[in-house]
Parts: C-alpha cells; sequence; structure tokens
C-alpha cells in the first residue's frame, strides 16, 4: 500500500488554530484524522504533538499517510492522450471533448478516463462527470489519497463548476436569476430527466453575458449535481440549450450541444491554496 506524504506551511494570514481544526480545515476524513492521530503521522516542525496544540503562522506541517483504501474501478488505457488544461501532482483538469463519456462501462475504452489513464499509465480517480454531450473541464484525480477532499468540496461548494451555454432567447430567462424546479425521471422516456414536484432539490445560478436576435449567452453556476440539470432547466424557462437532441424541439441532426464546462475552481488537496481553470 502506498505512502502519501504532504508537507505544507500554516500561512502568515491564517489564525493560529488547533492540529484537531487544522485536520478539519483540510477537509481530512474522520478515518483518516482517527489514524493521524493514533499512529503519530501527523507532524508539526518534525514533532507530534497533542491535538490541542496550536498551530501558528509559519508553522511546517507534515501528514503521512499509508492506510488508503480505494475500491476505484480500473480503465484500460484508449492509446488517445487527453487535453490537459491543468495538471500537479494530485489532480488532472482535462478538456473532455463532446461526445465523449467521461467514464466506461463493461468493455469500452474511449472514454475521458480511458485517456487519461493513457497519460498516466494506470487508472485515475474520478471525482466527477460531464454528460457525454458536454465538453469542457473535467477535474480527474490522480491518487485516492486527495479524492475524499475534493468529494467534501463537491458538498460543501467549495469545488464551482461555470458552465456557459447558447440558449434559444426567451422572454421567461431573466438577465439574472436561480432556476429551483425539482428534477426527476421523465416516465416516457428514460434518457430523459424532467421537472416534477416529487423530484429531487435542483439550483442553477445563471446570468445573461451576451444576446442576439434570436440566441443568448448565458453563464451558469451548478449549486447541485442532477443529471442533465442545466439542460432541463433551461428547457423548462422555455431556453433549451442550441444543439440539444432531448429537450431542444428545434434540434437539427448534427448539431453540436452549445454547452461548455469553461471554469472550475477547487482547494488543491492538503494545501492552503485555491487554484481556477479556464479553457484558454
Amino acid at each position: 500500500m502506498a505512502t502519501y506524504h504532504y508537507s505544507l506551511i500554516y500561512p502568515k494570514d491564517y489564525s493560529q488554530t488547533s492540529v484537531n481544526k487544522l485536520m478539519r480545515k483540510l477537509l481530512i476524513p474522520r478515518k483518516w484524522r482517527h489514524f493521524l492521530r493514533t499512529e503519530n503521522k501527523i507532524l508539526v516542525n518534525g514533532k507530534y504533538l497533542p491535538l490541542n496544540f496550536l498551530v501558528k503562522a509559519g508553522d511546517k506541517i507534515d501528514i503521512y499517510l499509508d492506510q488508503v483504501e480505494s475500491e476505484q474501478q480500473t480503465y484500460p488505457a484508449s492509446s488517445k492522450l487527453p487535453e490537459i488544461i491543468y495538471e500537479d501532482s494530485d489532480v488532472l483538469v482535462i478538456n473532455k471533448p463532446a461526445r465523449q463519456k467521461t467514464h466506461p462501462n463493461l468493455n469500452e475504452t474511449n472514454t475521458a478516463l480511458n485517456d487519461c489513464a493513457t497519460y498516466l499509465g494506470y487508472s485515475p480517480y474520478i471525482v466527477h462527470r460531464l454528460d457525454m454531450l458536454t465538453n469542457g473541464l473535467l477535474l480527474v484525480a490522480k491518487n485516492p489519497a486527495v479524492v475524499p477532499i475534493l468529494n467534501r468540496q463537491l458538498t460543501n461548494k467549495t469545488l464551482h463548476r461555470e458552465y456557459l451555454a447558447w440558449v434559444n432567447k426567451s422572454s421567461k430567462l431573466k438577465q439574472s436569476g436561480t432556476i429551483s424546479f425539482p428534477i426527476g425521471h421523465d416516465p416516457s422516456d428514460q434518457r430523459k430527466r424532467m421537472v416534477r414536484e416529487d423530484g429531487q432539490k435542483a439550483l442553477t445560478q445563471y446570468k445573461i453575458i451576451e444576446e442576439h436576435d434570436d440566441k443568448v449567452l448565458v453563464k451558469l453556476i451548478l449549486e447541485t449535481g442532477r443529471t442533465h440539470q442545466i439542460r432541463v432547466h433551461l428547457a423548462a424557462l422555455n431556453a433549451p440549450i442550441i444543439g440539444d437532441p432531448l429537450y431542444n424541439s428545434n434540434y437539427h441532426d448534427g448539431e453540436k450541444l452549445q454547452l461548455t464546462a469553461y471554469q472550475l475552481t477547487f482547494m488543491r488537496p492538503f494545501k492552503f491554496e485555491s487554484k481556477t481553470v479556464k479553457l484558454r
């Protein structure tokens, strides 16, 4: 089992905090906090200190994780390289093409994660997904130690995903707003979702940033992550995404879905550093 070592300096602009609160601030899961405590695997300036000991600006913190388990699926290489937008020791951010799935089922080998396996030489770890028809930024973990950290960022909204979509002009689409229709399965088509009272809570923020005679460019921020959420929410305002074969009645064969995941902001795991990645 691999050992993952993270070394960081407590920032000057942060107030003093206990070792215990420091681990929580870093979003380290409870199971790992217990391991770090009982095995003396979190060190401050080279020493193990009690959980109530205060960490101050400039202190060096070392974290050693060697009990990391993962039930991650293995992904065979596709023989194609992904378009890498950002990379560090823990994550990749790639530009997933439209019409490519995020991850494979059964014997598929042509998905985004198969491409990442080609680049890395081993199977990556999934953090979130993009619809097959959506292109743009996809965050992939390079090791299992950072997966629960990034998952918690998705939950607590410190991982922000922003999208751009060209949509049909609609009087129901105001200059900005929040769409809050609940979303559930469409009983008439298993591929589709629909707005329904008994659906799951779904929140999408939007803002119009460009207008033309018959179409509008909208910036969108997901507060929740339901399947087809942006597509369903915009269609419910009579502003379906151009090129959407499921939710736009004016779709023409061969059109590309005009939805791009263009910006991603997250906290780098085991660091006090926010990272924003944009499509070039």
